[in-house]
């Protein structure tokens, strides 16, 4: 027999040829796959001459996003047991778990989910190989040709994009037999791309969570099809883990917190992800927005505005029209010309760049904006605030010269991490999006360049550091700062966007300080994102609970008796003095009702007065932690109220 040299682990080995990926490995169960030279393959992979090898640990992103995708096929083999009719959509992983589309007469229901899990669980305790099968094209249309949605997939091979590519994102077509352990009888087969777990026994924890509609292939064009969605992990405390922060989760959904506490709703008269903020709502808001604005201009941006709606023709420009319009609502014709409402705000701060002549000295130009743009999302991904048509983004652009650019990359990025963390949030990590060769403009040389410049800035910053391949916007890369929330939980928060390309389109100078005239760099910076989605992503953060200079409502004085009242307003008014947002609640209700209205209202700070209390001029402290403090001077209860808002501290 013949003997092969592979790398693994640096270290070169001889092998027999003939030999697995799983026979070099030999990392026992957590080792789920292998890649091979950068490529994901089955552990029945045979190696060849040459190979380097590394293994792929079932609680790495890679061996979960394997473990979930066979997981799919699992339960869509139990599908079509129990519902021989179904015909198959797409099945791919997703972040914390997977989903499988099926072509059925009726939606599942609660008990269908019951039924398909328990025949998962049978499939996997059989212990089912998954066994990979290079195919033609015309050996798959035979073999499928009971499955429409699969033939149509056919087509696509090697062009496939996004969930798709889990079908048929490779060279080749390949089928994935679930194969009998004792006898290698065929149990089921599907179209797939892989690679696969060993054998379903490998699935050490799984549970189907929900069903609901979806089009095929994403587009209202195409049939709806019915959906599954499971979760799976590499052990059973995993699972239960993720478990109880969706438990969580659901406790501090903002679209619920919202309602709750009455700070903004979706009117159905105005249109799906298009919300109205009410006066509490509107607070938050503006206190978001003034503390936000009060950082820009101590950091030296000039602020700008621009209109909603704009000729077509500016877009077209930019390149946006042909990139991005798909995304952009109809245009409507007013005199002769096709108006849209504007997606971005870019292309108009170029045009206020360009409105005159600049010099040198004025760089860097760091133009900022409170801009509302419209995007038409689809009905299926708007959520709440965190996903609108409507959006305000707290936009800023900054025109520099090459030389700036890097200091000026270094500074944006603390400037947006502090900001950060004055909301709130402080557990980041990064990530660099770099070029889509199909959808992007500018030469090689540009995009290294740029690439380089940002992936230099986010080292520096002491972050951890994750690539995001073929991430970027047509026109350039990004970092975006990526924030964990109080359960851990991931939200993209800013991004900070090198652009060689616009400038370019737009003929954008300034006079260098030689006389010559030069083309300026283009950063496109947004630290919220939307203002929308980060009132959203804070209001779950804290739970609505939100610290005490966010709070539509301060502070709420409840007077122990009636005529306890005009002391507390008294107080009130001294607060008021301070700029504190204060109530006193003098209903008709019971004193603990009051209370418990202030807790559910989630107001930071209770100033509750009796007899005892206004005859010392004194106030008792109750915390939203319902902790009580009794007895202190109304100096000394205001001092630390105001101390709390302006320190941006919670309690």
């Amino acid at each position: 027999m013949s003997e092969l040299r592979v790398t693994l682990g640096g270290s070169e080995r001889v092998v027999d040829a003939g030999t697995t990926a799983g026979q070099v490995l030999d990392g026992g169960p957590r080792i789920v796959a292998a890649r091979v030279g950068g490529e994901l393959r089955d552990l029945e992979y045979v190696v060849r001459d040459g190979d380097v090898l590394e293994g792929v640990e079932i609680d790495s992103k890679d061996g979960r996003d394997i473990l979930r995708h066979s997981t799919a096929h699992v339960m869509a083999q139990a599908v079509q047991e129990i519902f021989p009719e179904a015909k198959l959509g797409i099945g791919p992983p997703v972040e914390n778990g997977f989903y499988y589309d099926f072509d059925v007469k009726e939606p599942f229901t609660p008990e269908d989910l019951k039924r398909i899990e328990k025949r998962m669980r049978e499939l996997v305790k059989q212990g089912q190989r998954f066994s990979r099968r290079v195919v033609s094209d015309e050996e798959a249309r035979e073999e499928l040709s009971a499955e429409p949605y699969k033939l149509e997939l056919i087509g696509l091979k090697g062009g496939a994009e996004d969930e798709e590519s889990v079908e048929v994102g490779g060279a080749e077509l390949t089928i994935y037999d679930n194969l009998n352990a004792k006898t290698g009888e065929l149990c089921w087969k599907d179209l797939c791309r892989g690679p696969h777990l060993p054998t379903t026994r490998n699935i050490p924890a799984f549970k189907l969570m929900r069903s609901g509609g979806a089009y095929w292939r994403g587009s209202e064009k195409n049939p709806q099809l019915q959906r599954i969605y499971g979760t799976a992990w590499e052990s059973r405390e995993k699972q239960d883990e993720y478990l109880k922060m969706l438990e969580e989760a659901e406790k501090r959904d903002h679209r619920k917190l919202g309602a709750e506490l009455d700070l903004f709703s979706f009117p159905t008269e105005i249109g799906s992800g298009l919300p109205v903020f009410h006066p509490k709502g509107g607070i938050i808001r503006r206190e978001l927005e003034n503390y936000s604005r009060l950082r820009h201009e101590q950091a030296g941006y000039s602020f700008v505005n621009t209109p909603h709606i704009t000729k077509g023709h500016l877009y077209e420009i930019s390149g946006h029209l042909g990139w991005y319009r798909d995304g952009m609502f109809p245009p409507m014709e007013l005199e002769g010309a096709q108006y849209f409402l504007k997606p971005m705000n870019c292309p108009m701060h170029n045009l206020i760049f360009d409105a005159r002549g600049r010099s040198y000295k004025e760089l860097p130009l760091r133009l900022f904006e409170f801009g509302t743009v419209y995007r038409y999302e689809k009905s299926g991904v708007v959520h709440g605030l965190t996903r609108v048509r409507g959006l305000t983004q707290d936009d800023a652009h900054i025109y520099c010269t090459r030389e700036q650019m890097q200091d000026e990359l270094h500074s944006l990025l603390k400037f947006v991490l502090d900001l950060l963390r004055d909301y709130g949030l402080d557990d980041f990590y990064l990530e660099l999006s770099t070029r889509d060769p199909k959808k992007s403009v500018g030469s090689d040389e540009e995009w290294e360049e740029a690439t380089e410049m940002l992936r230099v800035a986010a080292e520096n910053s002491g972050l951890e550091l994750t690539p995001d391949p073929e991430g970027a916007a047509f026109y350039g890369p990004k970092i975006s700062v990526q924030a964990r929330d109080a359960i851990g939980r991931t939200w993209q928060m800013s991004t900070i966007q090198v652009d060689l390309q616009l400038p370019k389109l737009f003929n954008l100078e300034y006079q260098a300080a030689d006389g010559t005239r030069q083309r300026p760099i283009m950063i496109h910076r947004a630290l919220f994102g939307s203002i929308e989605r980060f009132f959203g992503v804070l209001l779950e953060h804290y739970a609505g609970a939100m610290p005490p200079w966010l709070a539509p409502v301060q502070v709420v004085g409840i007077p122990i008796a009636d005529e306890h009242a005009p002391y507390l307003e008294e107080i009130a008014a001294k607060l008021r003095a301070r700029g504190i947002r204060v109530e006193v609640d003098s209903s008709s209700d019971r004193m603990q009702k009051k209370i418990r209205n202030a807790q559910k209202q989630k107001v930071p700070f209770m100033l509750l007065a009796g007899d005892d209390d206004v005859s010392k001029g004194a106030v008792s402290f109750r915390y939203r932690s319902g902790e009580q403090n009794n007895g202190v001077p109304v100096d000394e209860a205001v001092a630390e109220i105001v101390k709390a808002v302006e320190d941006r501290i919670q309690v």
